[in-house]
């Protein structure tokens, strides 16, 4: 399976595979290993393993996880333990290289599996925004750049900088707290803010 799935990334030009194996201790102990994604199956060695996701992303590392297990429950907890996108292995090459290629860029990129699990969440009580907060949030769902998204809003960073704080302040209030910029998508989408199909852009 892992050779499959190499073969699936590097056939992109995108893409290049730096390192494959199934122990997670190898990869966090070899400081030359560097890779701007890690690709992550939940099940090793017949165990389903959570705390690796934890244990990678509180390294700083971008993880996306792959796995035969679709529960929405537990789709929510990767995300909550800091995988940045979750892709099914039922949904295929197309979807997992554009979740690769979008999470390297610090881009988002929701499959249909994950946008179920997201979208099913009720959540607490939803935050009321602002449209200005709203189009500021999708906008940078939408690049890696605050100066992108002011430019676009024609106001200054600081002012996108204000939105975005505000919409997390609201969701802490409401006891969703959002810290990082893939928990407040989460958070977006569970709340209907902005929809998969605005998210799926494969350009910079």
């Amino acid at each position: 399976m892992i050779e499959g799935v190499a073969s699936w990334l590097t056939g992109d030009s995108r893409i290049e595979v730096v390192h494959t194996g199934d122990d997670v201790d190898k990869l966090t102990a070899d400081d030359q290993l560097q890779p701007d994604v890690v690709l992550l199956d939940l099940s090793l060695h017949g165990r389903m393993d959570l705390e690796n996701v934890a244990r990678l992303a509180d390294t700083g590392q971008r993880v996306v996880v792959y796995s035969q297990f679709t529960g929405h429950g537990l789709i929510l907890r990767t995300l909550e333990s800091g995988a940045r996108e979750f892709v099914a292995k039922h949904e295929g090459r197309e979807h997992l290289v554009k979740a690769v290629v979008a999470v390297a860029a610090d881009r988002p990129y929701v499959g249909p599996v994950m946008a179920g699990a997201l979208i099913s969440d009720g959540g607490a009580d939803r935050p009321r925004l602002s449209e200005q907060e709203r189009t500021a949030l999708l906008l940078w769902f939408q690049s890696s750049s605050k100066a992108s998204v002011a430019r676009k809003m024609q106001v200054s960073p600081h002012t996108v900088d204000m939105y975005i704080r505000r919409a997390r302040q609201k969701y802490e209030k409401a006891g969703r707290s959002a810290y990082s910029k893939s928990e407040l998508l989460a958070r977006a989408l569970e709340d209907n803010l902005v929809a998969p199909e605005e998210l799926n852009n494969d350009t910079p």
